[in-house]
């Protein structure tokens, strides 16, 4: 199984990032994770010839078997998010992919708007769409060392999700002390 993860911030060390890059420690053993790092890339979209970061990206879709997207709490979605997703919604790119989407907020009612603007979008280009809202308060460490998360409560919460879109078993990796 292949997966493709797309974080929607600019920002390397951002919150959102760092929960994507948490994700791939918590796939199952075999499956491939890829972080997609266009979206700073993606025009707004437009007639014309398909720009070759869109163009990039539909291939990596095409041929992972599911999206795992993560977003900051705005209730608005970032521009480039909204770029990038109406340019796989008008080649039917999304269509029938299973997205999970995980929303990062300081506040439980920011991760809420977020993600129902995203369930929205996705929902209406034809997606399959799971997702948690995560609530990661920037005054709490939520990260190790090597950017897993080591708070339980958050870590079965990305492991719920991570099962709806992989069937293999999940299993508690081995943390060193």
């Amino acid at each position: 199984m292949r997966v493709i993860g797309i974080a929607a911030s600019l920002h390397a060390g951002s919150y959102v990032n760092r929960l994507l890059e948490a994700v791939r420690g918590e796939l199952p053993p075999g499956v491939g994770f890829e972080a997609w790092r266009g979206l700073g890339e993606v025009p707004p979209y437009g007639p014309g010839p398909v720009p070759a970061v869109v163009r990039g990206l539909i291939s990596l879709v095409e041929e992972a078997d599911a999206i795992v997207l993560t977003a900051p709490e705005h209730s608005l979605l970032p521009p480039e998010l909204d770029h990038t997703l109406s340019w796989m919604s008008a080649g039917g790119g999304l269509a029938g992919r299973h997205v999970a989407v995980m929303c990062a907020s300081a506040r439980a009612c920011g991760a809420m708007w977020a993600q129902a603007e995203l369930y929205k979008e996705l929902m209406a280009a034809g997606a399959v769409v799971m997702g948690a809202e995560l609530v990661i308060s920037p005054v709490c460490p939520h990260f190790d060392d090597d950017g897993r998360l080591w708070a339980r409560e958050l870590r079965a919460q990305v492991r719920e999700v991570i099962s709806q879109l992989c069937p293999a078993q999940i299993r508690e990796p081995v943390l060193s002390g």
